[in-house]
């Protein structure tokens, strides 16, 4: 796709100003004579709650006697109660303990409300006496911190005690996903980043209800996870990476921190192995994985390369079965990534072959299997997850067998894609997508005839062949990222362009709180 080229700010910088404006109150105005009433206005909230009402009436305020209150009987509740009581203790300087009884004045309760519809679902309700937030699931119940989190005046994010006041206006929400699959996935395989800095991605997600996390842990130029069958995979495939720089790789240890960091968040790890291309690393350490027994040199460069896996060679299949193994041991959740895009150098029906014992892998693993799209055209089972990036007939090849589609559109949602011509980093293959580019489609109508219920979700997805730190990943990823996350979770009914960018500039000091870098686009009004 071609766009005009279009004159953009290329900044990375932290915004000022704005901090706190979506939880203040502003006066109407009232005939000669009489009290004005105060109208607090919406919240400038992301994603875009399914039902909000602001109710009127004196604000609630975080004080030295507010204390967080579980009253639900899941260990994940107390699990989020505490990590939003470390939140507003560094926040407000407050002792905020975190109770499970008695009656506390000025308390925020987490408690169980069985009529919430979704897992994910949840109400929030605000008055003057307190706030209470309701789940049926403890992944409710954390949905509804982050949109506390958004309540309450931006210089929360600081880590720093400010004085306040910190109020809120009586509100309340009823709010429930619209996708079960909102995701982000960041490539690690093209250049490296750590345990900490994933962690750090992982809490911005956090933020926009975003709860997968797909990492592409394999490709030429990198092969980033510690495998004990296979040792070389990580220490020689995972010694550089694009541009010749140092790489580096997860052990087993530094990954099981990364799903759990993930998993307090509620979000889901979805590991990706690329197979059968894309796997010069693997086969620069292991020659026995190459057709003719002769290992490639590690490759350092940014463009795809045409190699396959010998899928003839029992080894092959050994190497797939440990590998995944691995990593099904390691990954509690129930999906695994196989890759399956580009295979140019694998016959057709050597693919299908391919494909169809690397999915009785992951079958016998227990778990389900997730692919590009390129993979309908192999015989999938139904229920397969099939990621669409570029091409619809394929997609819709796969949605013939029972497939779920998850869209990751490479000219919407990819995130290497350069903002405009003047962007000093990144790709244009794809054309610019710019923040109104990215939020201005939808997953259902995307591809002709695909219905509602086969669409599984969205997913953003950051290349990283040209993203070589990580602030050039917080240049990438934001403002985007929460276009995505309200794709994903918001009705389509009351959300639109003109509204939302008001929304999201007011989110720019949070982030600029949370030392997060990100481009100022001139679509946005900054202020």
């Amino acid at each position: 796709m071609q766009h005009s080229p279009r004159r953009r700010s290329i900044l990375i910088a932290g915004a000022v100003g704005l901090a706190g404006a979506a939880h203040l109150t502003s006066p109407a105005v009232a005939a000669p004579g009489r009290t004005a009433p105060v109208t607090p206005p919406a919240p400038a909230l992301i994603p875009k709650p399914r039902s909000l009402k602001m109710t009127g009436g004196r604000p609630f305020e975080i004080t030295a006697d507010t204390a967080v209150v579980v009253r639900h009987p899941a260990p994940e509740a107390r699990r989020t109660a505490e990590y939003l009581a470390t939140w507003l203790r560094r926040a407000t300087g407050h002792a905020v303990p975190v109770v499970t009884s008695g009656a506390t004045p000025q308390a925020i309760t987490l408690a169980v409300d069985n009529e919430t519809p979704s897992a994910e679902g949840y109400r929030l309700d605000v008055t003057h006496g307190g706030v209470h937030l309701r789940a049926a699931e403890p992944a409710g119940l954390f949905h509804a911190t982050q949109t506390l989190r958004q309540l309450l005046p931006a210089a929360a994010e600081s880590g720093t005690p400010h004085a306040g006041p910190w109020t809120i206006s009586p509100l309340h929400i009823d709010d429930a996903p619209r996708f079960p699959w909102r995701g982000s996935m960041l490539d690690v395989a093209r250049h490296f980043f750590t345990a900490d800095e994933v962690k750090s991605y992982i809490d911005i997600l956090a933020l926009y209800k975003i709860n997968r996390l797909h990492l592409h842990l394999s490709d030429s130029q990198g092969w980033r996870l510690e495998i004990k069958s296979w040792p070389r995979l990580a220490t020689y495939g995972g010694s550089t990476e694009v541009g010749g720089g140092p790489g580096g790789y997860f052990t087993q240890r530094e990954y099981a921190d990364i799903v759990r960091h993930a998993a307090e968040r509620h979000i889901m790890v979805i590991p990706e192995i690329d197979m059968p291309a894309h796997v010069n690393a693997a086969q620069a350490s292991y020659a026995e994985l190459t057709c003719d027994g002769v290992a490639p040199p590690l490759y350092t460069g940014e463009k795809g390369i045409p190699n396959s896996l010998c899928t003839d060679k029992d080894i092959t299949y050994r190497f797939i079965d440990d590998v995944l193994g691995e990593l099904a041991d390691l990954t509690p959740g129930p999906y695994l990534h196989i890759g399956g895009d580009e295979a140019l150098a694998t016959k057709p029906e050597d693919y299908r072959f391919f494909i169809s014992r690397a999915q009785q892998t992951v079958h016998r693993l227990g778990k389900r299997m997730v692919g590009w799209e390129e993979v309908g055209l192999a015989d999938i089972a139904p229920g397969t997850v099939v990621q669409f990036w570029a091409n619809a007939a394929k997609a819709q090849g796969a949605l013939a067998q029972g497939a779920k589609l998850v869209l990751s559109p490479s000219k919407k949602a990819y995130f290497d894609m350069k903002y405009d011509a003047n962007t000093p980093i990144g790709h244009d293959w794809a054309g610019y997508t710019d923040v109104q580019d990215g939020y201005t489609w939808d997953p259902v109508t995307y591809i002709p005839g695909v219905t509602e219920s086969q669409v599984h979700g969205a997913e953003a997805a950051l290349w990283t062949e040209r993203v070589a730190t990580f602030e050039e990943v917080q240049y990438m990823t934001l403002p985007r990222l929460p276009g995505v996350a309200e794709i994903g979770w918001s009705p389509v009914d009351g959300r639109g362009w003109e509204e939302y960018r008001v929304r999201l500039a007011t989110h720019a000091p949070r982030w600029s709180g949370l030392g997060w870098r990100y481009h100022r686009s001139v679509e946005v009004p900054w202020g």
